[in-house]
């Protein structure tokens, strides 16, 4: 099956003009296009945001799951059938926050997924108050006297914790993301990308001209150096690298369990009175 970029888009968006959120649809739709990847075989897991209603605009399977609960139900949809392909889409409120546990514990188990954080500072949805990422002193409608906080840095805590495959990207860089995204799909386990990208409407500092006099793309030549890639992840300020700063493959979530293995547990004969034992243990 031969798809074009524009097969995948589908719906009218709610976002506001100029966010950052439409350039990652087109990006994530080229993605799939180039990949080769037939909308049935896709599947996108958002939580609650405005990043996590790309679910509704591309053209693919989609997942809606509570706030900062994304990744729980795209790994048990990978382990139910793992020729899948599943993509989780959500916020930094979202992905940092509320699912920060998710975050870093999925990152241990290494499934077998794509996480695209749209990451723009501050909650969307909500009015704008400031999350996880947002930097000290900005101030917004709830913290009317700036941001007192350290802001997380999610590659730096993911190269901590393991990741196999890191990057950051911005949504003003379209070909770059386009290509970082078919990557992190193509990735075997657990891949990062996150995006930065501008809220037109509640921040008022990290604009996409702030990002684009900022950010830059070093030379890495082999992204296979932590060291240099947590190096790369603690760039802030005036200069902003872009980049797939690590990609190191180890064993998945899937790899390490034997009735993974084979056939996908979706296609394998269920009879529900098989259970009847495992019940009957808890009355």
């Amino acid at each position: 099956m031969t798809c074009k970029a524009e097969d995948y888009m589908t719906g009218e968006t709610a976002w506001c003009p100029g966010c950052g959120n439409y350039d990652i649809r087109e990006a994530l739709a080229g993605a799939l296009a180039e990949l080769g990847l037939p909308p049935h075989q896709v599947l996108l897991v958002s939580g609650i945001g405005q990043a996590a209603k790309i679910p509704h605009y591309i053209k693919a399977n989609g997942f809606n799951g509570l706030h900062g609960r994304a990744l729980p139900p795209a790994v048990g949809a990978k382990v139910a059938n793992k020729d899948l392909t599943v993509i989780v889409e959500s916020g930094d409120g979202d992905s940092y926050g509320e699912g920060g546990n998710h975050f870093m514990h999925n990152i241990r188990r290494n499934p077998d997924l794509a996480h695209l954080v749209h990451d723009n500072q501050v909650y969307g949805l909500t009015k704008g108050q400031a999350s996880p990422t947002s930097e000290p002193g900005m101030k917004t409608g709830v913290q009317v006297e700036g941001v007192t906080v350290p802001a997380l840095n999610p590659l730096s805590l993911a190269l901590v914790m393991g990741a196999g495959f890191v990057a950051r990207c911005f949504s003003g860089e379209k070909d770059h993301l386009k290509a970082t995204m078919k990557a992190a799909i193509n990735f075997p386990g657990y891949a990062l990308v996150d995006i930065l990208q501008p809220c037109v409407s509640f921040n008022k500092v990290n604009t996409h001209g702030w990002y684009k006099n900022r950010v830059y793309f070093p030379e890495v030549e082999a992204p296979q150096d932590w060291a240099k890639a947590m190096d790369l992840s603690r760039q802030w300020g005036d200069q902003i690298p872009l980049g797939i700063f690590y990609n190191k493959p180890h064993q998945t979530f899937g790899e390490s369990r034997a009735v993974l293995k084979g056939e996908p547990l979706s296609n394998r004969p269920f009879n529900p009175e098989e259970l009847s034992s495992l019940q009957n243990d808890f009355l």
